[in-house]
């Protein structure tokens, strides 16, 4: 399970950030009071625009950043005083997570496997599970600088995965890749799912939000807009689909900041 409760962040700005944003406040604020639960055995999706505050949200849940006040329980652990204990438990997934470019995929998982103490034989049948999972068996032994960009996601969601977190958050997982392989990662959040695994994900892919998740919340401007089931927003919409509906929730809450 994850608990935020009232994360706020903001960001201090240099002399360059402040002439580049034309602005002569000496802070940003990225997220303001935000407040959710995601359950087990459930998929929550955060969505909002680009710079609506989602990234540093989910690296706040990820311990990755502070928070400037506010609270996070991962998995009944208090994030803030036990960072180190409630990242074991933790699977986090970014665009921007770096891979060992000369080493092979099996190299890297082991790597990562030792470094979360997974014994060997363990991390032999969770890795066979997730290559079947992924189709990664074919390119198993290649040099990871050598693989294609679906590829590299389908080893860094591998690495994610091997020490068999109990929370995963994934930050646009399928962004850039081709068909099959975000099919592929599609298919592996349902398995979290159904492994009774909490799932946290951002996408700008509509029909992903609408296949997947349970549970989903809107952020703007760092601010929470929306939050509650899939089947409480269906119920609640007033667009003919999900896309437009997003979108006028985001126009109508701009609107009256204007």
């Amino acid at each position: 399970m994850i608990r935020a409760q009232e994360l706020y962040k903001e960001f201090e700005l240099n002399r360059q950030q402040r002439k580049e944003l034309n602005t002569s406040d000496t802070k940003s604020i990225a997220v303001r009071d935000v407040s959710f639960e995601c359950h087990a055995g459930r998929v929550f999706s955060l969505l909002g625009p680009n710079g609506a505050g989602k990234t540093t949200t989910l690296r706040m849940l990820a311990t990755i950043f502070k928070p400037t006040s506010g609270n996070i329980e991962i998995a009944g652990i208090d994030a803030l005083k036990q960072p180190e204990k409630a990242r074991a438990h933790i699977g986090f997934l970014t665009g921007s997570t770096g891979l060992y470019a000369r080493l092979t995929p099996n190299e890297l998982i082991s790597y990562f496997a030792d470094l979360y103490g997974v014994d060997k034989q363990v991390m032999e049948q969770r890795k066979l599970k997730l290559y079947d999972l992924l189709d990664m068996h074919d390119f198993q032994n290649k040099r990871i600088g050598k693989l294609s960009t679906g590829m590299k996601q389908k080893v860094s969601i591998c690495r994610t995965m091997i020490h068999d977190p109990e929370v995963l958050i994934f930050d646009e997982p399928t962004s850039g890749l081709d068909v099959i392989t975000a099919e592929n990662i599609i298919r592996l959040i349902q398995s979290c799912k159904e492994d009774g695994k909490t799932v946290i994900f951002s996408s700008h892919i509509m029909s992903e939000v609408d296949l997947l998740c349970d549970d989903l919340a809107i952020i703007d401007k760092g601010r929470l807009l929306y939050s509650g089931t899939m089947e409480s927003f269906r119920n609640e919409m007033k667009e003919s689909n999900l896309t437009s509906e997003f979108i006028r929730i985001i126009q109508e809450s701009r609107n009256a900041t204007v």
